[in-house]
């Protein structure tokens, strides 16, 4: 219940603008003082903020004294309520430095500054000059008091019922608020596909969500053994505690809080840190540690409770996304490995062609000569989808793969057919999995890898930009790849040799931004292991 303390009964009992007693404190406790309530008085008479201070002076409400400002004018108030939004109540009058000013002040703070929050006090000396019907209907107030009619106790009922409906108005606007925080934070985090920046966005819209708290982390705890529990990622005091054991960066005081939240199965709140669980299906983080907050009022609890439970909801699709993605992973190695099978001597050969391949995207990317083309995600996928250039030779004959010479003619046009029977493997298989994956990346790699910028490649003789970009980079990388191994049917060239290659084919075999990206990564000393 608030806490309401109004002044002893002495001699200020007085006369305010009216006879009247002042409030019986009888009933009234103390508490412990917190931030202040701001008060704006606004009136041109001194002698009314005079008063004012010292009725209400020893007004303590929900453990919080009042902080008096003062303006003597509509100018200068708009500056105070410019300099602190966060004023709860403002006792105003009417006429000022015109007849008209407290109005004025009303229509300011309601439509030039947007506060519907400040509770509106319009008291005034003349109510003719402004009719309470007409005032009440017309301007956004909250209360109309005649100057003679405002005693101690009155001064003193009004304040508090302004603070109390100011105290609502806060709590439904920051509920409102914060609700809209962990929508906008579900919408964004949610299109996370990596659990290591889902978690660090979480950590981050916890700091956004409290900005009084000085600092938060997440802590995964495997298999509910708490001493083994780490940071994964946090903010604030917490940003360079990742990778920690919780015990090295915790008092034992907050670990044991930790350890009873998990117990329990529910959060915990202390006055100067809380815990908070995510409930998730899959393994994740156990605990999030908010720091440093002075104490979260219940409307704070609601929101992080709230926010955990949608981000637990959040972890379990990442962790889904995740399993998704090694499970393609397999499958891309598994495919890979029917071409390795068969060839056994570039057993290696694919994985050097991923890297490769990624590589050579990421460089087209950062010079930006292929425009959009080579996105995030295609940077993504082709270095597991170069994986599967070579699948269709699964259906090559044995005697044709490990033949230690030349190829005569009709072994060559069985020999190429691989890359249309590979396109067409992967194209049947990527099927019911849709849109943009590895296996429809693989299938247009296995089938457009062996065309030529010029058109004289196979199995299509597609033109330029006409091929495939995948099959254009991992063009690059497999010849390069093949001439610098030994093959059955040839010796590894030197690197040189291989190198005036493909700048010689520039044009005519490869792409000539492919090459260019091709000899910047070189350069460099090649793509990272």
């Amino acid at each position: 219940m608030s806490d309401i303390q109004g002044r002893s009964q002495d001699e200020d009992d007085d006369l305010l603008f009216a006879d009247e007693d002042a409030p019986d404190p009888s009933s009234a406790t103390s508490g412990p003082i917190a931030a202040p309530w701001k008060l704006l008085i606004v009136d041109d008479d001194p002698e009314v903020h005079a008063i004012t201070r010292v009725v209400l002076n020893d007004v303590t409400f929900d453990g919080r004294r009042l902080q008096f400002l003062s303006a003597h004018s509509g100018g200068e108030a708009r500056a105070i309520l410019n300099d602190h939004p966060d004023i709860a109540a403002v006792l105003l009058d009417v006429v000022m430095e015109t007849e008209d000013a407290g109005l004025r002040l009303v229509h300011h703070i309601r439509e030039g500054l947007g506060n519907r929050r400040v509770r509106i006090i319009l008291r005034t000396g003349q109510p003719g000059q402004a009719p309470e019907r007409q005032v009440i209907v017309s301007y956004d107030i909250n209360d109309y008091k005649a100057k003679s009619e405002l005693t101690a106790q009155k001064l003193f009922t009004t304040t508090v019922a302004a603070l109390r409906s100011y105290q609502h108005i806060d709590a439904i606007e920051r509920n409102r608020q914060g609700l809209e925080a962990i929508v906008d934070a579900a919408g964004t985090l949610f299109e996370q596909r990596c659990m290591d920046r889902f978690a660090v966005g979480v950590v981050e819209r916890v700091a956004a969500l409290l900005p009084r708290a000085a600092g938060a982390f997440l802590c995964a705890v495997p298999d509910g053994r708490f001493r083994e529990a780490v940071v994964l990622c946090g903010t604030g005091v917490f940003a360079e505690a990742t990778g920690r054991p919780v015990g090295a960066v915790l008092p034992d005081a907050a670990c044991a809080d930790i350890a009873a939240a998990l117990a329990r199965g529910r959060s915990l709140h202390r006055d100067d840190h809380s815990v908070a669980l995510f409930q998730t299906q899959s393994p994740g983080p156990g605990a999030l540690f908010i720091a440093g907050h002075g104490g979260l009022p219940e409307v704070e609890r609601r929101l992080v409770e709230i926010f955990c439970s949608r981000m637990s909801v959040g972890f379990d699709n990442v962790s889904l996304y995740e399993q998704l993605r090694l499970a393609q992973i397999a499958t891309v190695h598994a495919l890979g490995k029917l071409a390795e099978y068969k060839d056994e001597v570039t057993g290696e050969h694919v994985r050097r062609i991923g890297r490769w391949a990624t590589a050579i995207a990421r460089e087209l990317q950062a010079q930006g000569s292929v425009g959009g083309d080579a996105d995030d995600r295609f940077c993504e996928l082709i270095g597991l989808a170069s994986m599967l250039h070579d699948v269709g030779k699964v259906a090559i004959p044995d005697q044709i793969l490990r033949k230690p010479g030349k190829l005569d003619p009709e072994e060559i046009i069985q020999m190429r057919e691989h890359a249309a029977i590979g396109g067409r493997i992967l194209r049947d298989a990527s099927g019911p999995v849709g849109g943009r994956s590895y296996l429809s990346m693989g299938a247009e790699i296995a089938e457009s890898h062996h065309e030529k910028f010029d058109g004289t490649g196979y199995p299509h003789g597609l033109v330029g930009d006409t091929i495939p970009l995948s099959g254009r980079i991992v063009a690059v990388a497999d010849v390069y790849d093949a001439l610098l191994h030994r093959r059955p049917y040839k010796d590894a060239w030197e690197l040189a040799a291989v190198v005036d290659l493909i700048r010689a084919e520039s044009g005519r075999h490869f792409d000539p931004r492919v090459v260019d990206a091709f000899v910047a990564v070189l350069e460099r000393g090649g793509p990272e292991a």
